[in-house]
């Protein structure tokens, strides 16, 4: 589903961070600013990261609003296996919605995956087409202030993220055929497919301001993750890149395993966050505390045994901890 840029943005691996996902069948796993400002009964709550904010329990510290419907509406590009992803009957699963079931329990609400491109997410999040933004997408200080990775320039007011799973970006190319590529620097003068505006897509950008001999690196970016590895499965690109949860999965299960291969090492090593709107910090507080209760009450830990991405697991949810 990408780093997700940065890392689905800084180049943001979404190292070594998954890379001792076991392969007993654990493996299984192996998946890139105008918010209008809280009510005026929510803006004195406690901002996530007070002290106060624990005394409550997670499901008190929900706006009235989104206690009144019960539901929470998460913008996410379903199509980011394992971490997102419609199974044969059409249900949306994987480890984000494994995980938001579960916060969902904690806080008394039901969390709505809503399909979206990942490169507009964020905006649907400041349009308020949703309330949080849960879609394998690495916490950065770009995201945080609303900055373009790429030209450095302000372009909307920023999210807040809870972080809840580290991951790393990898390579993959078809099986059998890795035409020597090992390393980012290895792939100067070849072919890339990615995800748009993910982590990957970042890299591969910075990678070919580097090459020499105007040898630089062809990028071929996609909709979404699944897009970038037909056109490789069909031999329009070299190699291809993502999270290494998702080039893992895809190599576990593309071709019933015959079609890719991982090379090399995982690099960017960067948090996954679950956005929110800036401003809303009394929905970030909820969050925030709900993640904690599961993860010390070993909810957490299952979830992500289920996948088998336990190297990934975090062992409280911080804000904003992405660099």
């Amino acid at each position: 589903m990408t780093a997700r840029n940065i890392r689905r943005t800084t180049a943001k691996s979404r190292i070594a961070a998954v890379g001792a996902i076991a392969v007993a069948g654990a493996m299984l796993l192996t998946a890139c600013g105008d918010q209008t400002k809280n009510n005026a009964d929510d803006s004195a709550s406690p901002k996530a990261g007070d002290g106060a904010s624990a005394a409550a329990s997670p499901a008190d510290l929900l706006p009235s609003d989104i206690k009144a419907k019960g539901v929470i509406k998460v913008g996410s590009d379903i199509a980011y296996p394992p971490v997102e992803f419609k199974d044969d009957s059409g249900k949306v699963v994987g480890i984000d919605p494994d995980i938001a079931a579960a916060l969902g329990k904690e806080l008394g609400v039901e969390f709505q995956f809503e399909n979206g491109t990942f490169d507009t997410l964020v905006t649907g999040l400041r349009a308020k087409r949703y309330n949080l933004v849960m879609s394998a997408m690495t916490d950065s200080k770009e995201r945080q202030e609303g900055i373009d990775a790429e030209t450095g320039k302000k372009v909307g007011e920023g999210v807040d993220f809870i972080d809840y799973f580290t991951a790393g970006v990898s390579i993959y190319t078809k099986k059998g055929d890795d035409q020597g590529i090992k390393t980012w620097a290895d792939l100067c003068g070849k072919k890339i497919a990615v995800q748009r505006n993910t982590v990957s897509n970042d890299l591969a950008k910075a990678e070919s301001k580097k090459c020499t001999g105007g040898k630089k690196i062809a990028i071929e970016a996609f909709d979404n993750d699944l897009e970038a590895q037909t056109r490789l499965r069909s031999g329009g690109a070299d190699a291809g890149s993502s999270d290494f949860p998702v080039a893992a999965y895809a190599v576990k299960t593309s071709g019933g395993g015959k079609d890719f291969q991982i090379v090399g090492d995982q690099v960017e090593a960067a948090p996954y966050g679950i956005a929110v709107a800036k401003g809303n910090d009394k929905l970030t507080a909820a969050v925030k505390a709900a993640m904690d209760a599961i993860i010390k009450s070993g909810e957490y830990e299952k979830i992500i045994a289920k996948w088998g991405v336990e190297a990934g697991a975090v062992t409280e949810a911080k804000l904003n901890g992405g660099s």
